[in-house]
């Protein structure tokens, strides 16, 4: 049944037995509640790269409901690196025909759909597929195209992710619109611990990318390690202008001048980040475009906890922007617009 099918919207399913077998281990870790709405949810995810291997791998093992994968391009022989859903005899055959039976092997419970034709890109293909699905996750597109389907997430008011990598870096956006949570008090004693609700309000991309980093303070800012936050900005920009990612080392002092113009544009604290370091610069040039298979891993993974943890509502969600560097193996989330 397609997606844009009103009648897809089905009753809510109640978990059989035979479920509650399967996901005993779920269940026990955030309660049958939570498994109840992962169960009932239809998850939409754009474009088949690695992050985004990684994140229906794991959102299809904790048992979502029905999974939506739009792909209209055909597998190349860099995908086979980083995604484990294709082997060498799938090289030039559409990559999400290629993927469903294996993404369908992890779980037989979980329904899987696929989209490969080109119009269901076209604004009013998105808007039908956006309209009738519970969550939005778009990966490793360029910055235009996810303003545009975080745009159209909002009109529906329909969470929205996004997500990618870019050699060793990597992020993950997310816009849960007002999103409310329970969590532990974790100010209270031990004792006498309970469960609170919260609530975070949160910003568009296009919003988000405006925040000015004025009033911080030099160690409050360096430890969001800006530097990394700022050349993913950069590699952004850079496609926006260029078409494409750097490739090469000559593009070095471009994406340079890139991501300096815009610390100085969110006007960062020039005693924590005076200049991008040369070095990550020319390491981006010549990686970010392409995947490194552990990068992808962490982020995928990461995408996928997060988009749980939104549809149980269990524990706080990122708000709004973490970054990750494969080079130190750490991550930091900044609050953009928020």
């Amino acid at each position: 049944m397609s997606a844009s099918d009103p009648s897809s919207k089905a009753v809510p399913l109640e978990i059989t037995e035979d479920e509650a077998a399967v996901y005993d281990r779920q269940i026990r870790l955030w309660g049958l509640e939570a498994q109840q709405k992962m169960r009932n949810a239809t998850i939409l995810v754009f474009r088949l790269k690695g992050v985004a291997t990684e994140t229906i791998k794991n959102i299809v093992l904790a048992g979502i409901g029905k999974l939506i994968v739009v792909d209209t391009e055909e597998v190349c022989e860099e995908d086979i690196g980083a995604g484990f859903f294709f082997r060498d005899e799938d090289v030039g055959k559409k990559r999400v025909e290629s993927a469903k039976p294996r993404i369908e092997s992890l779980n037989p419970l979980v329904a899987v759909e696929i989209i490969s034709d080109a119009p269901a890109m076209l604004d009013e293909g998105l808007d039908k597929l956006i309209r009738d699905v519970d969550l939005v996750c778009a990966t490793d597109w360029d910055r235009e195209t996810l303003i545009r389907i975080n745009d159209i997430s909002r009109r529906h008011r329909k969470p929205f992710y996004a997500g990618g990598s870019y050699g060793l870096l990597g992020y993950i956006f997310c816009d849960l619109l007002q999103h409310d949570y329970i969590a532990p008090d974790r100010t209270a004693p031990k004792e006498s611990a309970k469960n609170m609700k919260n609530t975070i309000v949160y910003s568009p991309l296009r919003d988000a990318l405006q925040q000015k980093w004025t009033g911080m303070t030099r160690k409050q800012t360096k430890e969001l390690n800006p530097a990394i936050v700022f050349v993913i900005l950069a590699l952004w920009e850079y496609q926006a202008k260029h078409g494409r990612l750097p490739d090469n080392a000559s593009q070095a002092s471009g994406l340079e001048i890139i991501a300096l113009a815009l610390l100085a544009k969110a006007e960062v604290n020039r005693q924590a980040l005076p200049n991008i370091p040369r070095d990550l610069v020319e390491t981006m040039v010549t990686t970010a475009a392409h995947e490194i298979s552990p990068v992808c891993a962490v982020v995928g993974g990461m995408l996928a906890q997060d988009i749980l943890k939104a549809l149980a509502a269990r524990e706080s969600p990122i708000a709004n922007f973490f970054t990750f560097d494969g080079s130190t193996g750490g991550g930091t989330v900044c609050r953009l617009g928020i």
